[in-house]
């Protein structure tokens, strides 16, 4: 297609694109939530992340016991919980006091050799996520086993870094919280807002890492991975927010489910966390799509030659007004 016809073709980075490129991204990403169907996809996701969150769990509190007590964990937590829903949060809380008995009661070689059954534990998520970004962004992954497996490891040990950052920065919040008390209200307000805010930018950058490294392409550059990775993380803040609301006031999963009902809402969480991140990287794929300039790394290359389907062509006329049934 001609680039002169397309809208965006020129822009250097996703926020250069004027509203008529943008206007055939979003309807693009519509369509593509189906035409991928992200939603199994992320119910796919949010199993695997399910199987791997004792572990990762584990992987986490054992790193943190390697810079501070374990013990304190669940004390910094209590931040973090206010930002899940409550039957998850019990759950979580539950299971972070089991894994800090265990991780209390291991040392030296010991110590090292359950973090590293914990970290291959919790690498299924991330092995799904890889998969999920692939299909997104339209690759085959023509990766070995052992470079998926490797891949799959750090962005796991990324996840737990995160986690860490996130849970020294809850503690920070903590203490500053308790400093402030006299502030009553006012500061207990200010707190939650600062909690949202530094839970939005550690997740970004978590997402756009994951966006960068994921899929087997040649590696797209951090500017084309922003509105993606902060579009997901504001959808997966307001996600959280209504998924919390409407499990408290409205969903009864414990007279449904019985004993399993915060299993579920657990479930449930990490799907719409999934699908978050998903949606936010066919936004990325979409807005790359866009632009006829190179999107990858290195040196400029012309379109069929820079190792990535999507920065290699220009949507088609079809693509520009795309119908479901004929993408």
């Amino acid at each position: 297609m001609d680039p002169a016809t397309v809208p965006g073709s020129a822009s250097e980075h996703p926020w250069q694109h004027p509203w008529p490129a943008w206007r055939a991204i979003f309807i693009r990403v519509y369509t593509m939530v189906g035409y991928h169907n992200l939603t199994l996809m992320a119910a796919g996701v949010a199993f695997y992340a399910f199987l791997s969150f004792v572990p990762l769990l584990g992987a986490i509190v054992m790193t943190y016991g390697l810079i501070a007590d374990p013990s304190t964990v669940a004390r910094h937590m209590e931040t973090i919980f206010e930002l899940v829903p409550a039957d998850a949060a019990r759950l979580i809380s539950d299971q972070l006091i089991a894994v800090v008995t265990t991780a209390s009661t291991q040392a030296g070689l010991g110590l090292l050799v359950a973090l590293l059954l914990s970290i291959y534990g919790a690498m299924r998520a991330a092995s799904a996520i890889i998969q999920a970004l692939n299909v997104i962004y339209e690759e085959e992954d023509e990766r070995s086993i052992v470079t998926t497996t490797l891949l799959s490891a750090m962005l796991t040990v990324a996840a737990i870094f995160a986690a860490i950052v996130g849970i020294l920065s809850a503690g920070v919040l903590t203490w500053i919280r308790g400093q402030t008390a006299f502030l009553g209200t006012a500061g207990a307000i200010l707190i939650q807002g600062a909690t949202w805010l530094v839970a939005a930018m550690i997740a970004s950058a978590a997402i756009a890492f994951a966006y960068r490294y994921g899929p087997d392409r040649a590696r797209a550059k951090w500017r084309w991975l922003s509105v993606g990775s902060m579009a997901a993380t504001v959808l997966w803040l307001l996600a959280t927010v209504s998924f919390g609301v409407y499990a408290a006031n409205f969903a009864n999963y414990n007279a449904t489910y019985g004993a399993l009902g915060a299993v579920v809402v657990l479930l449930m969480w990490l799907f719409v966390s999934s699908l978050a991140i998903l949606i936010g990287a066919e936004i990325n794929a979409e807005a790359e799509r866009q632009t006829a300039v190179d999107s990858t790394v290195g040196h400029p290359l012309p379109m069929g030659r820079r190792g990535a389907r999507l920065a290699d062509s220009l949507p088609s006329k079809r693509q520009m007004k795309p119908r479901r049934d004929r993408y």
